[in-house]
């Protein structure tokens, strides 16, 4: 039986020279591939009491509206600035090269609902980190979040000490 890092693609060098590219399209573009992460990701919630699961634009919202939907459960997104329709709050954070800003709608979290976080990849864990912000400042509260990948070079967890944090696949380096 595979298993999901099966269906991942690695790609070195990509974007550049040492670093091997962990490709989530190889996962999703199989059917086999897609459902097994999906199934993957779902298990990781077992047991998880929870209110509302959370996703960032946009490969969060590939794995979290099915296991929203799985689980009779609201998804919210988080989007990059200027894509939300109604009253957002934002958060900008600092990435490797650069900044980026995220919104979520004003009444999208309801104080005291639980919120899980569904996300692709957790490299340093400063977009789980923002997200956080974002959903605390509503009133939310966070009892999980679960990547399909963890790239444990990163050591993006010690951003987020503290959460229950899981992953399906873990790669030890970059």
């Amino acid at each position: 039986m595979k298993k999901v890092e099966d269906y991942i693609r690695t790609i070195p060098d990509f974007p550049e020279p040492g670093i091997m590219f962990r490709d989530v399209t190889s996962v999703i573009q199989d059917a086999d591939g897609l459902a097994l992460a999906i199934d993957e990701l779902d298990n990781l919630l077992y047991g998880v009491d929870y209110d509302v699961i959370v996703g960032p634009e946009s490969r969060g919202f590939i794995f979290g509206v099915p296991i929203a939907y799985k689980n009779h459960k609201p998804f919210v997104p988080v989007r990059k600035k200027g894509k939300l329709p109604c009253e957002t709050i934002e958060v900008s954070y600092d990435l490797e090269y650069g900044s980026a800003t995220l919104e979520i709608h004003k009444d999208a979290i309801k104080p005291g609902q639980k919120v899980v976080i569904i996300d692709d990849l957790i490299a340093t864990g400063g977009t789980t980190q923002a997200i956080i912000s974002l959903i605390e400042r509503l009133g939310g509260v966070v009892v999980k979040i679960a990547f399909l990948m963890e790239l444990a070079g990163l050591e993006g967890r010690k951003l987020l000490e503290g959460y229950d944090v899981a992953s399906v696949v873990t790669y030890p380096g970059k």
